[in-house]
């Protein structure tokens, strides 16, 4: 083929010009993207939260970009220039000059890509580093020094990660830039072999060459500097965090590999004047023949010939770093322990004292609840509950613990014949209302006496809910347009359906063709730029997954897998935990560390992932259902890892101090880091280093369920009265049991209400009395001959026996048992709570309600005096046409599955009821 010059000149002058259309057609995306995320930070508020990470990630990424780049061209363009006067050895066989020049060319844009490609890299990464600079530039101190190194707790937290961070890259940028001037080297020939395995190179190449080495020998040496500090995170030994062979065998490694690597950089430095390599490649088998026998070998036998043979003695004092440090980082200090003589003091008195306790036992499990509430409230096939909640409100007057749901609308459940475009982006856009049940009380059916229920919502409590519409919830991923030139389906009404306009202000304002474009390329759908659907009032509504919207904004902090709706000040409000956490506290056991810890939170929160070591419950997110804003609360002002983000943040945090009052009514101390500290101090409440070291009073969570079937108990809420508290309070608790046995030893309550949030309480049961745990209580209601056999009964007729979680009550000094039963038809999914079991010290239980169990092992309860009949007193206003058609609904239902069950009493007393349903209703529409 023959080699045409001007035909070379064009291909050099179109290059430019290619590689600029491909870079824009390659970052116009992103470019559009930044824009539209701009819109959306601005249209909830935190825009400058949103600057502020884009300006760090431009200065780092562009940063990066050019000094790596600049440093990897530098080191090519020297080696490069002092190898001017040689040709590449692969050109030899090209005999004409200007061939050689053009495949010379093509050779230098080929390293220019390459070097493009490494920088890109390092940007990006860099650019992802945003925390740790912005860390790095706000530290907050802790206040507490490590045990070896005596430095503030924060320099592991803010400080050490960039200094790893920067020696790793700067590593990598001297052994690219080695690499690259190396090949040029050995291409032309300076390189080259001269007697068996030895090499020549010339002088300006060895210089060169022996400066890179001489740098990244130094940066060895910081590497072992820095390691130094890392030992605070060994999990070699038999605690986490430095061990006694850390800290006097590999401790001194570090630093002599430090200095020697030092000296071979010294030796790469004085090879500039003398000729050959040998003092450096002596130093370098000097470096290996250390870093084999101090680092690998000296630690070895240090710890198998010294340390293990005398293990206790010679980490007592690491172990108590180690319990120390974890329990300050997972905030276990705080635990305050009483004792609880559990003296089965119990009787009707006491009970009946305590009926706001009694009263709010739950009754009804989260999963067969769901599913009840799934078949009677869902009301269209399009309606979804993603999970059930609970809570607590003060309802007519009474502290009453409810659960409750919200009624979402995700669009994947409409038929395939409804999937289209129209119907997912502009009709389908919002879910309606919560459906909420007191937690203890069971209709004569075996279902939950509704406080809210139905669409649009009925109410029997004094509860206002002016705005029931859920346009961001747990279910919402598609994105969504409001304001357009067509109705709403807002919620079915008869045969037809009622419809509805967006008022509020969420969303991103589509009122400019510039959004429009924008997001038609951002979102790849043309529809948004031509559609005639569209207004100037029209607003696109995304990132609608609470979650997922809470996390775009601030996703340094880790959030609570469970949030969960309230209703407040008339709006349904979401509430989610956030949680400020680190894998860089010195000493702390990692959550994912110990295989004899029971991983509740595993797979449904990184917690139990990411190798955390600190946590605290540091913030809490609330977001409106109706408009999707956000607002963070900043509610642990004594967490350094808060405060740093504050001070990166200012205008992102409220201080808690300014929470509302209806709003601070629901907070809830979080379950996962309940769970996580209760998981952590199974075995941190050993504050002792011989009895940690031996595991003499390991603990673990109680076991429950059926055989086959059994796990961990899971915390639970409850309102009841603590024996040091004036009144009832909401909390959570959680029993524990022996690592090898099932009796109770201590449970644990985490306040809610008040000035008690956050505090936790440990009740220790005495050593010398057996007190019984769930495992053993199930057991004894299986022994139960009348409960077996009717549970065996049942299940012989065709019905799904569901036993319950079993719940221990604390009830003043004493515990109560309590298990509900349901029953669910074979072919059916609607679960009906039949029974409840009720044990208390050797009496075991099964009536048809709390109440009757609760007589039957105390006696009747006295029923309290009731006033006359105010003559000119108001009747009770009557049922309402609505409550009636439900009522009726629920009566039917349990008629059928009765009759499928072969129960025909039950069927016989349903079909009485829907007799005396129909009778009202008949009244109230003569």
């Amino acid at each position: 083929m023959t080699y045409s010059p001007a035909k070379s000149f064009k291909a050099r002058r179109f290059l430019p010009w290619l590689v600029a259309i491909t870079l824009l057609l390659v970052f116009s995306g992103s470019l559009v993207h930044l824009l539209t995320e701009s819109w959306w930070f601005e249209s909830v508020g935190y825009a400058s939260v949103f600057w502020v990470r884009i300006k760090w990630q431009l200065a780092l990424g562009v940063g990066s970009f050019v000094v790596y780049g600049g440093v990897l061209w530098a080191n090519y363009q020297i080696a490069r220039q002092l190898t001017r006067d040689r040709v590449y050895r692969f050109l030899s066989r090209y005999s004409d000059p200007a061939q050689r020049q053009q495949i010379e060319h093509f050779t230098h844009l080929g390293v220019a890509g390459l070097v493009f490609l490494l920088s890109l890299g390092v940007a990006l990464r860099a650019s992802s580093a945003w925390q740790t600079v912005l860390q790095f530039l706000n530290p907050t101190e802790f206040g507490t020094p490590d045990p070896i190194f005596q430095r503030d707790i924060g320099f592991y937290m803010f400080k050490l990660p960039l200094w790893q961070g920067l020696q790793d890259n700067l590593l990598g940028l001297l052994v690219w830039s080695l690499l690259l001037a190396s090949t040029v080297y050995a291409l032309k020939g300076e390189v080259r072999p001269e007697r068996g395995w030895k090499y020549f190179l010339t002088g300006e190449a060895k210089a060169h060459l022996c400066l890179l080495l001489a740098a990244i020998a130094a940066l060895l040496a910081v590497g072992f500097w820095l390691d130094r500090f890392s030992l605070l995170y060994s999990d070699r030994g038999v605690i986490f965090g430095a061990g006694y062979t850390d800290v006097h065998a590999r401790l001194q490694s570090f630093w002599l590999m430090g200095f020697v690597t030092l000296a071979v950089a010294a030796l790469f430095l004085i090879a500039l004047g003398r000729s050959g390599f040998s003092l450096p490649i002596f130093g370098i088998v000097i470096y290996l023949g250390v870093l084999v026998l101090v680092n690998g070998m000296y630690p070895w036998v240090q710890q198998n010939f010294v340390v293990e043979p005398n293990e206790l003695t010679m980490e007592r004092p690491y172990i108590e770093h180690n319990i120390a440090f974890t329990r300050a980082a997972y905030n276990l200090t705080s635990v305050v322990s009483e004792p609880f003589p559990a003296d089965n003091s119990l009787d009707r008195a006491v009970i009946d004292a305590n009926e706001p306790t009694v009263g709010n036992i739950r009754l009804w499990d989260y999963a067969p609840l769901l599913s009840t509430y799934k078949q009677l409230q869902e009301i269209r096939l399009y309606y979804n509950f993603e999970d059930v909640d609970v809570d607590r409100y003060t309802l007519n007057g009474d502290y009453r613990q409810v659960t409750l749901s919200a009624r979402e609308l995700p669009v994947e459940q409409l038929p395939p014949e409804a999937q289209n475009w129209i119907n997912r982006q502009l009709k389908f856009t919002h879910g309606f209302g919560v459906v909420m049940s007191p937690v203890n009380q069971v209709t004569p059916n075996g279902l939950p006496d509704f406080f809210i229920r139905n669409v649009p919502p009925a109410s029997t409590v004094d509860l206002p809910l002016d705005q029931p519409r859920l346009y961001y919830g747990e279910s919402t991923r598609n994105y969504i347009f409001t304001g357009a030139n067509t109705d709403e389906f807002d919620y079915p009404q008869g045969d037809t359906n009622a419809s509805y306009r967006y008022t509020g202000t969420g969303g991103v304002p589509l009122n400019s063709w510039l959004r429009r474009l924008a997001y038609a390329f951002d979102l790849g759908n043309v529809r948004v730029l031509i559609s005639n659907y569209f207004s100037p009032e029209t607003r696109i509504h995304y990132h609608r997954l609470i979650t997922e919207r809470v996390r775009h904004v601030a996703p340094f902090l880790t959030y609570d897998s469970d949030p969960y709706p309230a209703v407040i000040d008339g709006r349904i409000k979401w509430v989610l935990d956030g949680y400020t956490s680190s894998d860089r506290y010195p000493y702390s056991e990692p959550l994912n560390r110990r295989t004899d810890m029971v991983s509740l939170v595993e797979n449904t929160n990184p917690l139990m992932r990411n190798g955390v070591n600190y946590i605290r419950d540091a913030v809490k997110v609330f977001i409106d259902a109706y408009d999707g804003s956000l607002e963070f609360y900043a509610r642990d002002r004594d967490d350094p890892l808060l405060a740093t983000y504050s001070q990166i943040f200012p205008n992102l945090f409220k201080p808690i101090e300014d929470l509302p009052a209806s709003y601070r009514a629901h907070l809830r101390y979080p379950q996962d880091i309940f769970t996580v500290q209760a998981q952590m101090y199974r075995a941190y409440h050993m504050e002792n280093p011989e009895v940690f070291y031996n595991r003499e009073d390991l603990w673990r969570f109680p076991e429950h369920g059926e055989e086959g079937a059994v796990e961990p108990m899971e915390p639970y809420y409850v309102i009841m009265k603590l024996p040091q508290l004036e009144g009832e309070e909401f909390m959570q608790i959680l029993p524990f049991t022996p690592a090898n046995r099932d009796n109770m030893i201590a449970w644990m309550a985490g306040g809610s209400d008040g000035d008690n949030y956050g505090k936790l309480l440990l009740y220790e049961f005495p050593k010398q009395e057996l007190v019984f745990g769930p495992t053993q209580v199930e057991a004894r209601i299986s022994q139960t001959p009348e409960i077996s056999e009717q549970l065996t009964l049942w299940s012989q007729q065709g019905s799904g026996v569901i036993r319950g979680t079993l719940l221990v009550i604390p009830v003043e000094q004493s515990l109560l048992y309590v298990q509900p039963i349901y029953l669910r038809a074979d072919q059916g999914e609607l679960p009906e709570l039949r029974r409840v079991i009720v044990a208390y010290s050797d009496r075991v239980v099964m009536r048809e309600t709390l109440d009757q169990s609760l007589d039957a092992i105390f006696g009747d309860a006295v029923a309290p005096p009731t006033a006359p009949a105010d003559p000119g007193a108001e009747p009770a206003p009557p049922s309402t046409v609505s409550d009636l058609v439900q009522s009726a609904l629920e009566s039917y239902q349990s008629g059928q599955q009765a009759l499928q069950q072969g129960d025909w009493q039950r069927y016989g007393e349903a079909q009485q009821q829907l007799e005396r349903v129909l009778q009202e209703l008949n009244q109230q529409n003569p």
